[in-house]
């Protein structure tokens, strides 16, 4: 996401049970007719929790007699598990799965996901998709996005932002950070003051999410096709990833990101930001209804100062695996997802959704999220995610950047590290 990254919900020890549970479970994989095997990781007060919660709903009314079994599964879990379950006969018969060669890809390069181009064009999916979006949804024979068959539909959009506490910023008389000097000089009052101003965690994606935002503030449009689409040669020693990794080494030094943070999940970096602790959080619009739902003071978002481009693209994928006993149910699931009545539901909850009605959108926070989104994607900013071009490689960027945190290594030695573990991973041709 995430990757995401991974999403606002925590890999709590009872969804790690669940996913274990499910693996080895008595009921797993069996074919019945009357009910849907629906796996996903969204916390339940996100924008798409609560969409989805009202999806089955509405999916079970129009089905009289079929249950939805919904279990609720953590990011890294089905990240780490995914193509040993979906090889198994304990497979749902739809899932929530990240997105990006490395995921998506690599699992429809194994033969464990359906196609699903011709139910895309029947059912009209891709006339509500726009281009920018359906690139994580198509992959070629080889497993890398933007063309080929359809493997997975998102029924949202995702981008990534600066959240920062107003209230904070006012008692210390700073700006909001609309320009590259009103961040720094808000960080450096910040220190000044004995904050650690940017919410962090080293032990999952934000960390490595600060390093590519940095990177892509000095890249352009081929500069990101050629890194994630293999449209050209990725060198990690280029101008951008140099500035990048100097860059956040410098902002270690300074304070601005805690060392402590090396081994914080991204449940604790979004909560050090929801209770006031942190006083700027960059990340993703994943956590933007849970802020809408649980934050106590006044906060705002801007884009990243400076920058046209951004991490962010269509949502997270539904998938259908190869092995679902139910593929017409979990059609008529993705399809509900996709109803006016689930996209203004996912609008007003802070969420992006990709086929809402704009007149219904009511709630003020909800509609500066989708205009903020509507011009990075207006201008071609989404810029996809750091750890998708390569199978493997979220764990490498994890670890690197734990020890560019701690000080451990050298700018230049991270970045051999992230070109050897990238090399190693592109397809050869």
């Amino acid at each position: 996401m995430r990757t995401r990254r991974g999403t606002a919900c925590a890999a709590t020890a009872v969804a790690c049970s669940l996913l274990l549970a499910s693996c080895g479970g008595s009921d797993g994989g069996s074919a019945d007719s009357r009910t849907l095997r629906l796996w996903h990781y969204e916390a339940p007060n996100s924008a798409m929790g609560a969409a989805w919660t009202e999806a089955i709903k509405e999916f079970e009314a129009r089905h009289p007699g079929v249950r939805v079994k919904f279990e609720e599964k953590s990011f890294d879990q089905i990240q780490k598990t995914a193509p040993m379950v979906l090889n198994s006969s304990d497979a749902p018969d739809l899932m929530e799965y990240n997105k990006g060669n490395a995921t998506a890809g690599l699992l429809s390069r194994q033969g464990l996901l359906t196609d699903l181009s011709a139910e895309v064009t029947e059912r009209g999916w891709d006339k509500l998709l726009s281009p920018g979006v359906q690139t994580t949804s198509r992959y070629d024979a080889n497993g890398v996005m933007g063309s080929g068959k359809w493997y997975g539909v998102p029924n949202y959009a995702e981008y990534t932002m600066v959240y920062f506490n107003k209230d904070l910023f006012a008692k210390y008389g700073l700006a909001e950070p609309k320009t590259s000097d009103a961040l720094v000089a808000a960080m450096d009052t910040f220190v000044d003051k004995g904050i650690t101003p940017l919410a962090n965690s080293g032990a999952e994606y934000p960390a490595q999410q600060y390093v590519y935002q940095l990177a892509l503030s000095k890249a352009d449009r081929p500069w990101v096709d050629a890194y994630e689409l293999y449209q050209g040669r990725t060198d990690f020693h280029d101008a951008a990833w140099t500035y990048a990794a100097k860059t956040f080494a410098d902002w270690v030094k300074k304070g601005y990101l805690g060392k402590n943070a090396v081994s914080a999940k991204a449940e604790d970096a979004g909560v050090s930001f929801l209770q006031g602790k942190a006083p700027i959080l960059f990340s993703g619009s994943w956590w933007y209804g849970r802020f809408q739902d649980e934050a106590t003071f006044d906060w705002g978002t801007t884009l990243w100062p400076g920058s046209t481009l951004s991490p962010g693209s269509g949502g997270n994928l539904w998938v259908v695996p190869e092995s679902s006993g139910n593929k017409e149910l979990a059609y008529d699931f993705i399809d509900i997802t996709l109803s006016k009545k689930i996209q203004n539901l996912l609008g007003n909850k802070g969420g992006v959704p990709v086929a809402a009605d704009a007149a219904a959108l009511t709630d003020p926070k909800s509609k500066e999220l989708i205009t903020q989104f509507n011009t990075l994607s207006g201008r071609d900013g989404l810029a996809f995610y750091p750890d998708w071009p390569v199978p493997g490689f979220y764990d490498v960027l994890v670890s690197e950047t734990q020890k560019l945190l701690t000080g451990s290594v050298r700018p230049d030695d991270y970045l051999d590290a992230l070109q050897e573990a990238y090399d190693k991973g592109v397809p050869k041709t």
